[in-house]
């Protein structure tokens, strides 16, 4: 009598989608989440606007008179990537409490690349802000005489402190307890470019202040951005070690908070 062999079962294999894929995929849901909240989007740039505006127009007589609106574009730059980056902890935090993160450690991905498409979508988004930002600055007064040369430099810059600042707000999204704390946390963070040579020269501030401006992480990337754009001193080594040495930490910190940061 013959017996009947059963088949052997045979697991169900489950492909996942290997990181440069699900980046892509992540960078793609940032932006579309974006261009749903154009309230948001209006706001990243309508601030620095007005506040390059207020400042040319308003103050720009009192403080350095002819020509001041050269002397603060490059510090509205920066602004204006605080600004756009700052959505960043607000939304890796909705991320984690509203159970988008569950679903995604679920998932045969690697979860982390999350953050990778909130940081490349943050860069996208705030190159397109600093661009429109530039073009009202060019017309109302705004005359860079920098070099292509020069001009890619100062980009590049520009594009180092978006990322520097958005893995900054990563980490603040990540350690909030809520949308709410991780907005107001992160605001702090946007007030550094006020205390710098953004918006006046640095020696006209009183002798206490005068070296935590010089001295702080923004004050050398202004400075070579304005540098670089219409001439002057710049500092392009601290500005490069202090975005390095940012980023660094802020990696390290994502690093150890993201296996520790759980749905709440």
């Amino acid at each position: 009598m013959s017996t009947l062999t059963q088949p052997a079962h045979t697991p169900t294999v489950r492909y996942g989608t290997g990181p440069l894929r699900a980046s892509t995929i992540f960078v793609g849901r940032s932006i579309r989440h974006s261009l749903r909240d154009g309230e948001g989007l209006v706001m990243a740039v309508a601030l620095p606007i007005m506040l390059m505006l207020m400042f040319t127009f308003v103050f720009g007589g009192a403080i350095s008179g002819d020509g001041y609106i050269d002397y603060v574009v490059p510090g509205v730059i920066l602004i204006t990537a605080g600004f756009g980056a700052s959505s960043v902890a607000v939304s890796v935090n909705r991320d984690l409490t509203r159970g988008a993160m569950r679903r995604f450690r679920s998932m045969p991905i690697p979860a982390a690349t999350v953050l990778v498409g909130h940081t490349v979508a943050s860069m996208i988004r705030n190159l397109v802000a600093t661009a429109v930002v530039i073009g009202v600055a060019v017309a109302v007064g705004f005359r860079p005489d920098a070099t292509p040369v020069e001009w890619l430099g100062a980009l590049g810059l520009v594009t180092l402190w978006i990322i520097t600042v958005t893995a900054l707000f990563a980490f603040v999204g990540l350690a909030a307890g809520s949308p709410e704390a991780a907005g107001a946390y992160g605001f702090g963070l946007l007030f550094l470019p006020y205390v710098s040579s953004a918006f006046a020269p640095i020696d006209t501030m009183p002798g206490w202040l005068q070296p935590v401006a010089t001295y702080q992480p923004v004050n050398p990337i202004i400075e070579t951005i304005r540098g670089l754009l219409v001439g002057g001193e710049t500092a392009p080594w601290a500005a490069l070690a202090w975005c390095g040495g940012i980023i660094a930490v802020a990696a390290v910190l994502v690093v150890w908070r993201f296996p520790r940061s759980r749905d709440r």
